[in-house]
């Protein structure tokens, strides 16, 4: 199964690259703060003041900084390494540092953040690690770079033998710091720590960006070979009994996971579902790490057997019908062990109640007088069937009429949210997202781009309210019609169409 979720981030790399040159800064819907980086084509900042290196952002804070005179200079030698001042105690509060970084003429600085501790902001608009280095042509991964959080960044190989670092803090929220190495090698001896992943012309990549569905690599490398790593993530199971896991377990499952597998046995039978290892990121609302259940095909609101994480072990679960869909999330934080589970399919006509229960159709018993009483005590609600002068509640359908333009006339009209893939609440956050595709109206391609991008972030209702992925035909179709346009706009492809299902079942995927 794939990693659904970062499919958010094709919104930011297109609209980045096609407005550049107005510095629009929107980030993608599921995006991480603690990496946040940005490509500048401008040369170097004339000024280390607070003005320059805050004033590309909107709502900056108030500009109360000072050079600190323990911290910053000029750095020269084949290597060598510096720290945010007091490291590994708090850095203090206001302060701006700068190291200008000279190595020998033909040689290119290699920089490795070796910690990081920095106060976590959107776009790391208040206390920051930037990075500049001069601009290669022929690259758009150089350039300024910034960073906060508690993820440090992979190795950064710049194409150039100067690199200016600069360390800003704002107010009295700090933390430890950062620590950094560098060194002037040769350009042919570019390469990365063991962890990670070398692209063409030198760029590293953290494992969480190889095989994430998107393009990183010039050459497309990181998206090659990728069937291994998503395999038993995710799929559809059809015998009778059978068994699932977390990516890598009893390992710790890799972070920024979305799989989920539908269980679908013959008519007639009901599903046991049981977790026999659990363990996941703990959060009171289970909104990091979690396992969801289904009580459908679908993922629909109304058919939520029950969400879990942390390491108490799901009760277990039986369905109301012959369905049931497991999702699997993990965001980019915290990871764990993960989960074991297995299923068992039995006949739903079983009878195993006493005299005085009622049989749900799942097998389950109820007390006789729940039956008929105005409320679905049975999960598939068998005890209200049949029933007359009995005054149901009105349940209002999960699906809801899709309202932003530039989606309408598609072969679907309904939609669901929260949309789980790309981490979006409602339909005013997905026309906030989309709102910025309308300066790619006049390319020839449009048409296909348009259902592509609705499809993925204004996705397609099913009967039961859950939400359905997009079939991998409608994005290869889109690619073939686009690629060269956006080319010509020096914008590369973004999306591995791979991650997407290539399917004809219509409850697995879909097409606009």
């Amino acid at each position: 199964m794939v990693l659904m979720v970062l499919l958010g981030l094709l919104v930011g790399i297109i609209v980045l690259s096609k407005l550049k040159s107005s510095h629009l800064a929107r980030l993608a819907p599921g995006a991480s703060y603690a990496h946040a980086v940005s490509n500048a084509t401008s040369a170097p900042p004339a000024k280390t003041s607070l003005q320059s290196t805050a004033a590309s952002s909107q709502g900056d804070p108030p500009q109360a900084m000072t050079s600190t005179p323990s911290c910053g200079g000029i750095l020269r030698g084949p290597e060598g390494s510096f720290s945010s001042p007091n490291y590994p105690a708090p850095y203090p509060p206001n302060i701006l540092c700068t190291w200008h970084i000279q190595g020998v003429q033909g040689t290119v600085i290699q920089l490795q953040v070796e910690t990081l501790d920095i106060e976590n902001s959107i776009s790391c608009l208040y206390d920051r690690l930037e990075i500049y280095s001069k601009q290669d042509p022929a690259s758009l991964s150089d350039g300024t770079s910034r960073f906060c959080g508690q993820e440090a960044p992979a190795t950064i190989n710049t194409n150039s033998s100067w690199v200016q670092v600069t360390f800003v803090s704002y107010g009295i929220t700090t933390a430890s710091g950062f620590t950094a190495l560098y060194r002037a090698i040769a350009p042919s001896e570019k390469n990365c720590s063991w962890d990670e992943f070398l692209c063409d012309g030198g760029r590293c990549l953290l494992p969480a960006s190889v095989c994430d569905g998107l393009y990183h690599c010039t050459d497309r490398s990181d998206e090659s070979n990728c069937s291994a790593k998503h395999h038993d993530c995710g799929g559809t199971l059809t015998s009778l009994e059978g068994q699932f896991s977390s990516p890598n377990h009893p390992h710790q499952y890799p972070n920024l996971q979305l799989c989920h597998w539908h269980i679908s046995v013959p008519v007639g039978h009901v599903i046991d579902l049981q977790f026999h290892n659990f363990s996941l990121e703990p959060q009171k609302d289970c909104i990091f790490d979690f396992v969801e259940v289904f009580d459908s095909a679908g993922m629909g609101r109304g058919n939520v057997m029950g969400r879990f994480c942390g390491s108490e072990i799901p009760p277990v679960l039986t369905s109301s019908q012959h369905v049931m869909t497991v999702l699997f999330v993990a965001d980019e934080g915290m990871v764990d062990d993960g989960f074991y589970a297995t299923y068992r399919a039995h006949n739903a006509t079983e009878k195993t109640c006493g005299p005085f229960e009622f049989t749900c159709r799942n097998g389950e018993c109820q007390a006789l007088e729940l039956v008929c009483d105005g409320w679905h005590d049975c999960p598939d609600g068998s005890d209200e069937y049949n029933c007359t002068d009995i005054a149901y509640p009105s349940i209002e359908s999960p699906c809801e009429p899709i309202a932003i333009e530039m989606c309408l006339d598609l072969s679907y009209n309904a939609t669901s949210f929260p949309n789980i893939w790309l981490t979006i609440a409602d339909q005013e956050g997905a026309a906030e997202v989309l709102q910025d595709y309308q300066v790619l109206e006049g390319l020839a391609c449009y048409p296909y781009l348009r259902a592509l991008i609705c499809s993925l972030v204004v996705p397609k209702c099913t009967p039961d309210g859950g939400i359905l992925q997009l079939c991998r035909s409608v994005c290869l179709e889109a690619e073939r019609h686009c690629q060269q346009s956006l080319g010509r706009l020096g914008i590369p492809w973004p999306l591995n169409c791979n991650v997407l299902p290539d399917s004809d079942n219509p409850v697995e995927c879909f097409t606009p």
